[in-house]
């Protein structure tokens, strides 16, 4: 890991009408296992198909039905446990989760709150150099999802699609250690990166693999600090939930709105209703939804379906033997291994996909270099035409390829451009295409010699000019690689027309 010292960023201040307040941040975050099969049924998971086509009949509820634990989905959740440095529950427990919803055939949800199977860990949020916050995860349970109800098919109807129903689900619940919206969409995306990192969720927000509930309350400046030391949820205010957000940009949005509104209600002298509350984005303001429920509204009480859940220590050690480089780890490798700047590693290791290209590009070549090509050059083209690591015209060889020939000679850095745009616009194999289309730098010492005679004594002025201002001598440099195609060695023209205008 970078010597990294964590100095928390500052709480966000908004300034009310009567006095300052600060904001502290809970979320759960929701985040759909990926697996190709349901929790406790073997019906496919796949996004898109056809409504009512991916379920099973314990997804339906159908009578005699029971759940039977799929075994992947615990070792992902155990997975993602071990990236966020949490602790694994040798046994846990499941338990029904009572409430009433149309797209819940059950008329229960299967979740854990007793005896989650992943408890307290935490997740590094860099915010700039030096600084970053580290967030507390209180638990991690498995439960299932519920379906989805569509309202805007029909006039006078609501349709039900049950594909969703049963697809295992991780809640994240952090603690109440978040300062500000933009902390919370860091936090987030930090936690999207991990497990995108590890293979547990594949952090689609858009299709909702990946959405949060975020708690949102105020506090004057000092109570924070009081709760801290004492541990008194007291010395904070009253939260409000807002339920599903699955877009970073609305999550602060939504917070900078809530805090706003709690501000205003508590400087007019009302109170604050404990409630869950839903973001409009089109309307920028988050509305009441219901009043916020405790766990006793649900009835909780242990599935008889289902047996606690025992899980054995080797069990745990072999996966934690599989575990991948994680985000953090290989940020740190890239900088102290291959002596990339901090913020070229963080842009290298934000995607798995990313820095696995990277990895591949500067196996064996100089890490620097390769670092400059794939953000400058490739990222830089992938941005403009919309494109992904994914769908890049130009692969890790290929780019790799070019880098080789730079480092042989064989091209220089503006050859190297043109052949980077034959590549992505054509493709083929680089030192091929530099052999066939004669693209070899000039490194004939004779050749680029007398090229920089015939410009000297084709402009006597500018000679005098260079004489008297160095710093004109780069005139030369173009003129001779403009006259020898680019190919000329660029470094050799450079010590050339030095030595020829007595530099």
């Amino acid at each position: 890991m970078l010597d990294l010292t964590l100095t928390p960023p500052a709480p966000k201040v908004i300034q009310g009408a009567k006095s300052e307040w600060e904001l502290v941040i809970g979320l759960e975050v929701h985040a759909q296992v990926a697996s190709k099969a349901k929790l406790f049924s073997g019906a496919s998971t796949a996004f898109g198909a056809e409504p009512n086509s991916n379920v099973a009949f314990v997804d339906a509820a159908m009578p005699g039905m029971l759940p039977v634990i799929n075994e992947f989905c615990v070792a992902q959740a155990v997975r993602t446990g071990l990236g966020l440095k949490a602790a694994i529950n040798l046994r846990s427990a499941f338990d029904r989760k009572n409430y009433f919803y149309p797209d819940l055939p059950q008329g229960y949800q299967i979740s854990q709150l007793y005896h989650p199977i992943v408890g307290e860990g935490e997740v590094i949020v860099d915010m700039a150099p030096g600084i970053a916050r580290r967030v507390r995860i209180e638990r991690i349970h498995l439960e299932q999802d519920a379906g989805k109800s569509i309202h805007d098919m029909d006039p006078t109807m609501s349709f039900v699609d049950l594909n969703r129903t049963g697809v295992a689900l991780m809640e994240i619940v952090s603690r109440p250690d978040i300062r500000g919206p933009e902390e919370a969409a860091a936090y987030v995306s930090k936690l999207r990166q991990i497990m995108r990192y590890l293979g547990t969720c594949d952090g689609n927000m858009q299709n909702g693999n990946l959405r949060a509930d975020v708690n949102v309350s105020v506090c004057k400046p000092g109570d924070y600090e009081r709760f801290q030391e004492t541990g008194d949820f007291g010395h904070l205010g009253t939260r409000c939930e807002i339920k599903n957000m699955n877009s970073l940009r609305f999550i602060q949005a939504a917070i900078e709105y809530e805090a706003r509104r709690q501000i205003a209600i508590l400087e007019d002298g009302g109170s604050i209703v404990q409630e869950t509350r839903l973001y409009d984005p089109d309307r920028g303001e988050t509305r009441s939804m219901r009043s916020k429920e405790e766990a006793h509204d649900y009835r909780y009480f242990p599935d008889p379906d289902l047996l606690p859940l025992d899980i054995e220590q080797v069990w745990i050690d072999d996966i934690a033997a599989s575990m991948p480089e994680l985000p953090d780890e290989k940020k740190t490798r890239f900088v102290t291994v291959l002596g990339l700047s901090e913020y070229d590693a963080g842009v290298l290791t934000a995607e798995v996909e990313s820095a696995n290209f990277f990895e591949a590009v500067a196996e064996g070549r100089d890490g620097k270099m390769a670092a400059n090509w794939v953000i400058n050059e490739l990222f830089g083209r992938l941005n403009k035409e919309g494109l992904t690591i994914q769908t890049s015209p130009v692969s890790a060889a290929q780019l790799g390829g070019v880098i080789d020939l730079i480092g042989r000679g064989d091209i220089s850095g503006k050859i190297a451009k043109d052949l980077f745009e034959i590549l992505w616009t054509e493709g083929g194999d680089p030192a091929q295409i530099v052999e066939t289309r004669g693209m070899k730098q000039v490194t004939d010492l004779g050749a680029i010699e007398a090229a920089v005679d015939q410009i000297i004594a084709d402009n006597p002025a500018q000679v005098e000019k260079a004489k008297a201002n160095p710093k004109l001598a780069g005139w030369f440099v173009g003129q001779v690689l403009k006259a020898t195609g680019g190919k000329a060695n660029p470094a050799a023209v450079n010590e050339l027309v030095a030595r020829k205008l007595g530099q």
